[in-house]
């Protein structure tokens, strides 16, 4: 039987119609992390099957030193005041931050805004007693600090890491089940995660052939120009129009799941494949870059159709890796050092899960929440 989540707290702002949750899933050493997302359609139960998801995602890291985590606002994050919620938000969990629960960013958040209003509040990268009286710890958090400014790819580490780390876990599925080279790619979502992986997949010589963000669904069954796409992307997401070629399909967004392809990557919102829709899958392999956008029924329904997933807390685990190999000093704090050690763990464990799964006649989720369940449920740090 799962375990409950240790604790949720909720939040309503007084200056704003934001509401707001916290959901700490599971303390490991005192100890839990996550991502903070904001979107108008948050929900406490979605909060806290993310936080939940967290705590397998975490086990799945290999990591001794954090539990599961997650935070939610149900706000628009294109709202003019936007980052001011989340302060207000911070500010209202503040006292969970400071008894180790350690909250970064996710949909709509940057990471880079979360950890400047914490500096401004005098709090800092979320750390316990134990971790801030640690010198190496110390260190390393200053290690961290300046990993958080530099590049591979282009790309900020923060921004790219779970993207790579995704099309790393695609790539390994996909020679696992001796798909073609050369395979077709629809992409759901063009954020930091959708925008990098769409670079590490064209680099691997797969075809991107479809992008939906939240405006549009761009199409090329020859494979779109993915370099100039990311290069002339927008704020949040946003593909560009304009930088469209002349023989792009472009179609309403919601039409992802009626692109002929070979891997569906959906890299955006949870549940998005569902019983009403999983019978238009047309892939024969799911790749979850987002946390939980395949539903229960979905997964019933696909399993039947032989269609494959990457399970989300195997595949996008990139952002908390980084963070608990250079928080802890794990691995050096160098670019390549931590991309080699992410991909290295996501292929490993996505090779794991296929082949017990082959072996037993299992879903890779079924496999997956085996292997990698949360045991470690400590206390908060007071």
């Amino acid at each position: 039987m799962e375990k409950r989540p240790y604790a949720i707290v909720e939040w309503n702002d007084v200056e704003s119609d934001a509401k707001g949750w916290l959901c700490a899933y599971n303390f490991v050493n005192h100890y839990c992390g996550g991502g903070t997302r904001m979107h108008p359609t948050v929900t406490k139960e979605e909060v806290v099957r993310l936080a939940t998801t967290m705590g397998y995602k975490y086990k799945a890291s290999e990591s001794k030193t954090t539990g599961g985590c997650k935070g939610g606002i149900a706000y628009d994050y294109k709202a003019p005041d936007a980052k001011d919620v989340l302060r207000r938000y911070l500010i209202a969990m503040a006292p969970y931050i400071k008894a180790g629960v350690s909250i970064g960013g996710d949909l709509g958040v940057d990471y880079g805004d979360v950890l400047g209003i914490l500096d401004e509040l005098g709090i800092g990268l979320p750390a316990t007693k134990e971790m801030k009286t640690d010198p190496r710890i110390i260190k390393c958090i200053e290690e961290h600090d300046k990993l958080c400014d530099m590049t591979y790819d282009g790309f900020k580490m923060y921004d790219m890491i779970t993207g790579y780390g995704c099309a790393a876990g695609l790539d390994e599925a996909w020679k696992m089940k001796s798909g073609r080279e050369g395979a077709a790619v629809v992409l759901q979502g063009f954020g930091c995660v959708g925008a990098s992986m769409a670079i590490n997949l064209d680099q691997m010589g797969y075809k991107v052939v479809g992008i939906a963000d939240a405006n549009c669904l761009v199409v090329c069954q020859d494979g779109l120009d993915v370099k100039k796409l990311v290069e002339t992307r927008k704020a949040k997401g946003e593909l560009d129009q304009s930088a469209f070629e002349p023989h792009y399909q472009v179609l309403k967004n919601s039409e992802w799941l009626d692109v002929d392809c070979d891997i569906l990557v959906p890299a955006a919102l949870e549940d998005v494949i569902h019983k009403d829709n999983a019978h238009k899958v047309k892939a024969s392999l799911i790749v979850e870059a987002a946390n939980i956008p395949v539903t229960a029924e979905a997964d019933e329904i696909l399993a039947k159709r032989n269609v494959d997933i990457c399970v989300d807390f195997v595949t996008n685990l990139g952002g908390i890796r980084i963070y608990d190999v250079a928080v802890f000093g794990l691995v050096p704090c160098v670019p390549e050092a931590i991309v080699d050690d992410t991909v290295s763990l996501i292929r490993k464990n996505t090779r794991l899960v296929f082949e017990k799964a082959a072996a037993e006649k299992k879903t890779t989720r079924q496999v997956a929440r085996e292997l990698f369940v949360p045991d470690t449920f400590d206390t908060p740090d007071i």
